[in-house]
C-alpha cells in the first residue's frame, strides 16, 4: 500500500510513548490483539521506518583509483605485490569483485600474500537492526595523493614522527617543534591537536586519560607499558617492503620497565595500539559517575533539567537514566560506528595507509620510480629531516606492523570517538566543571597539578575525541582527514541510535541536548526528531 507524504513524515518523526496503544491509533495503526508483543512490534516496524526514509548521502571517492596507474593511490597491504609495493593486478581486480558483490566465496577467492589476512571487509555488509543503517552514511572524498592537502597532512605524519619522543610539555621551548609549527602554519603549543578551541586549551592530554579509574572498589592509576625513545619501523627499504606483503618484521619494540603517565607522542600512540574499542570512553564514564554531583545530578548520568527522576519522590534511575544505561549506550555506539566506517573503507574509499604513501615517496625521491606524488609534499623539509635522520624518505612507523589491514579513510578509532563523545554529552551535564585538573610530569612518573585550567566536561569529551582519534597519526597509520571524517561519521551513527532509543522510554523525557564536536547545538526530542542550533 502506497503511504501519503504526511503518514510518512508523521512516521519519521514519531515517540511511541507508554501507552504504545494510544500513539498507534493516532496513525490509524492498531495493536494486534497479543498487546504488549504487537506493540514492540509495530514500535520495531515505525523506528526502521522512520531511519528508511532519511535522506540518502552520496558517498563518491577521490577518483584516484580510476585516475592514477595500477592503483598506487588503494590500499593493498597484503596482496601479492613487487617490491616496490605495487599491487599484482588480478589479485586488486578480485578484491573489488569482492567488495562489489559482499559475497563470501567472492572474497576467499582474492589472492593473499604472503602474511596477515585482511581485516574483515564483510563488515561492511553487515545489518544493524538498530539506528540507520549502515549504509545511509556518507563522508567526504578523501584528499587525492596529488593534491596540496595530502601534501599537507602527510607532512604533519613526518613531523609527528619526528617529534614522537618530546614531552608535550616542552614544545613551547624545542627547536624541532618551532621548525615543524613554522612549516605547518600554526603555533607551537597548538602543533598536532585538533582544531577545535576545547583542543587547543590545556595540556594535551585528557584529563579522562589520565585521572584514576573507578573499578569496583579500588582505582586505577593510569600508568601504562611505553615503548622506548626511537622505537620506530619501516625506516629501511627491506622491511617496508616485507611489511607491505603482509609480514610484520622479526623485531618487537623495546619496552620500558617503568610505566609512565601519556607524556608524549610515542605514549600516546601505544596507548591505541592496545586498548578495546571503547576503552577510552568506559573509562570517562567511570570518572564521571564517580564525580559526584558537582558533574551528574544526584550521582545519575543524565543531564539535570531534562531528567525524568530529577524532582521524583519515589523513583531513581538504574537501568534506564543510571550508569547501567550509559555503559550500555558505549558498547551498542561502537558497534555500529565500525560497521559505518567498514563501510566506507572498503566499499567506497580503499585509500591507501600513510605507510603506502611514504614508500611512494621514497622511491620518487631516489628516483627509482616517478609516482605523482604532490610536490609539496615530495619537498617537504619533513621529509629531508626524515631522510637525514633514517637514511631514507619513508615514513617512520611507531607499531612494527605498521597499519591495520584494512583502508585508511575513515578512522575506526575516529568513529567510535565521534559515535561515544555523542553517548557521553548526551548523558552527562556537559556544561559542568571538571575539578582538580592535572598534567603529567615531562618523565611521565607523575601527576602535576594542572593551575587556572577549568574546562567544562563537554571540553574535556571533545578533547578525548580528538586525542583517540589522532593517536593514531602519532603512530604513522592514519591522516588527519581520515580522522575529521570518522569523527563526524560517529557523530551521526551515534545520533540516530538515540533517536531510536529515545523512542522506548516510558518516562516523562523532553530530550537529550548536547554540543557536536563543531559547536552545533543538538536536540534530540521526545519523537525522536532532530533539531539543530
Amino acid at each position: 500500500m502506497l503511504m501519503t507524504t504526511t503518514r510518512r513524515d508523521l512516521l519519521a518523526g514519531a515517540l511511541l510513548a507508554f501507552p504504545f496503544s494510544r500513539y498507534l491509533r493516532s496513525l490509524d495503526l492498531e495493536p494486534k490483539a497479543d498487546g504488549r508483543i504487537g506493540s514492540a512490534l509495530q514500535l520495531r516496524q515505525h523506528r526502521a521506518l522512520a531511519q528508511s526514509n532519511g535522506p540518502i548521502p552520496l558517498s563518491a571517492s577521490n577518483g584516484d583509483e580510476t585516475t592514477l596507474p595500477n592503483w598506487i593511490s588503494c590500499f593493498t597491504k597484503g596482496l601479492p605485490q613487487n617490491r616496490f609495493g605495487e599491487v599484482d593486478s588480478s589479485a586488486y581486480r578480485s578484491l573489488l569483485t569482492a567488495v562489489s558483490s559482499g559475497k563470501h566465496y567472492d572474497f576467499e577467492q582474492v589472492p593473499k600474500g604472503a602474511g596477515r589476512k585482511l581485516s574483515n571487509p564483510q563488515a561492511a555488509f553487515t545489518f544493524h537492526l538498530e539506528g540507520a543503517d549502515s549504509h545511509r552514511f556518507g563522508i567526504p572524498p578523501a584528499p587525492s595523493i596529488t593534491s596540496q592537502g595530502a601534501a599537507t597532512e602527510t607532512s604533519e605524519l613526518y613531523w609527528q614522527a619526528l617529534c614522537r619522543d618530546l614531552a608535550f610539555s616542552d614544545y613551547d621551548s624545542s627547536p624541532l617543534v618551532r621548525q615543524a609549527a613554522n612549516h605547518l602554519g600554526v603555533a607551537p603549543r597548538n602543533i598536532f591537536r585538533g582544531a577545535t578551541k576545547a583542543a587547543l586549551q590545556g595540556p594535551y592530554v585528557s584529563q579522562f586519560l589520565l585521572k584514576p579509574i573507578p573499578y569496583g572498589s579500588s582505582k586505577l592509576e593510569q600508568r601504562y607499558r611505553v615503548p622506548l625513545p626511537n622505537a620506530d619501523f619501516m625506516t629501511s627499504v627491506s622491511e617496508w617492503s616485507q611489511v607491505q606483503s603482509g609480514i610484520p618484521p622479526w623485531r618487537e619494540a623495546p619496552y620500558d620497565s617503568i610505566p609512565r603517565y601519556i607524556r608524549n607522542g610515542r605514549d600516546l600512540a601505544e596507548w591505541v595500539h592496545y586498548d578495546f574499542p571503547y576503552q577510552a570512553y568506559l573509562n570517562a564514564a567511570l570518572i564521571l559517575l564517580d564525580a559526584g554531583p558537582a558533574t551528574v545530578l544526584n550521582c545519575n548520568p543524565f543531564k539535570s533539567f531534562t531528567n525524568p527522576y530529577r524532582n521524583s519522590k519515589v523513583q531513581e534511575g538504574f537501568v534506564t537514566f543510571g550508569p547501567a544505561e550509559v555503559t550500555d549506550w558505549l558498547a551498542r555506539v561502537t558497534t555500529v560506528a565500525l560497521k559505518a566506517a567498514y563501510c566506507q573503507k572498503w566499499m567506497v574509499h580503499r585509500r591507501l595507509r600513510p605507510e603506502a604513501l611514504g614508500g611512494l615517496v621514497h622511491y620518487t625521491r631516489v628516483g627509482t620510480r616517478s609516482y605523482p606524488v604532490a610536490p609539496a609534499l615530495l619537498g617537504s623539509p619533513a621529509v629531508d629531516a626524515t631522510f637525514a635522520r633514517t637514511g631514507t624518505y619513508l615514513l617512520p612507523q611507531a607499531y612494527p606492523e605498521g597499519s591495520p589491514m584494512h583502508p585508511s579513510y575513515p578512522a575506526g578509532h575516529a568513529a567510535i570517538s565521534g559515535a561515544c563523545s555523542v553517548v557521553l554529552k548526551a548523558c552527562f551535564n556537559e556544561e559542568m566543571l571538571l575539578p582538580g585538573c592535572v598534567v603529567p610530569s615531562p618523565d611521565g612518573l607523575s601527576l602535576l597539578p594542572c593551575s587556572g585550567y577549568g574546562p567544562t566536561v563537554g571540553a574535556e569529551i571533545d578533547k578525548l575525541a580528538f586525542n583517540h582519534a589522532l593517536a593514531r597519526n602519532w603512530a604513522g597509520i592514519h591522516f588527519r582527514s581520515d580522522d575529521m571524517a570518522g569523527l563526524r561519521l560517529g557523530e551521526d551513527v551515534a545520533i540516530s541510535i538515540l533517536q531510536d532509543l529515545i523512542c522506548t522510554y516510558t518516562e516523562d523525557f523532553k530530550g537529550f541536548y548536547f554540543t557536536r564536536i563543531d559547536g552545533t547545538k543538538i536536540h534530540i526530542t521526545s519523537r525522536g526528531e532532530v533539531i539543530t542550533g
